[in-house]
């Protein structure tokens, strides 16, 4: 129990003042200042927020999962013990950092910042480049038999339209 709370404030502080916060927070605000730009349309508005708001689910959805299910922490130095194919994890390969893209789409939306959008695009191919370089090949070493199963069947950034049901006894 004392070590899901060490990793639990692990990630909480990753989340903060880690990649998402520097994704979601300290970059946009560098960018915007936060200044809204004049009203737009209600409908503009309303989507910003649910983008943003939808992509915070999987954000938070994977802390608790890697604390209880893994067995760790999302920092990639402080890995879990056990490899989540559970939850989200289901239907995509890496919920989080697809929540982060859609939460960082929709301030790109609420702010109106062609800077912002560019800063979209470089934040996507930076994961894109991340997850294929040192995650993918990482958690194969790690999870020799568990991960290319999983793989070959959840995909990595567009979600199945069903849950995976196979995989590992960690769910």
């Amino acid at each position: 129990m004392r070590a899901q709370k060490s990793n639990a404030v692990i990630s909480a502080l990753f989340v903060v003042f880690g990649g998402p916060g520097f994704v979601l927070v300290y970059v946009p605000f560098w960018i915007t200042r936060f200044r809204l730009p004049p009203r737009g349309p209600r409908a503009e508005m309303e989507l910003a927020f649910a983008l943003i708001l939808l992509g915070l689910i999987p954000l938070f959805e994977s802390i608790v999962r890697f604390v209880r299910v893994g067995r760790g922490t999302l920092v990639p130095t402080a890995p879990t013990q056990h490899l989540v194919v559970s939850g989200l994890y289901r239907y995509v390969r890496n919920p989080m950092y697809v929540g982060v893209v859609v939460s960082l789409a929709g301030e790109t939306l609420l702010f109106r910042s062609e800077e912002l959008l560019i800063f979209l695009a470089a934040a996507w191919l930076a994961t894109h480049l991340f997850v294929c370089f040192y995650e993918e090949p990482t958690l194969r070493r790690r999870h020799p038999e568990e991960y290319p199963l999983y793989q070959s069947h959840v995909p990595r950034w567009l979600p199945r339209l069903t849950p995976w049901r196979g995989g590992s006894s960690h769910s």
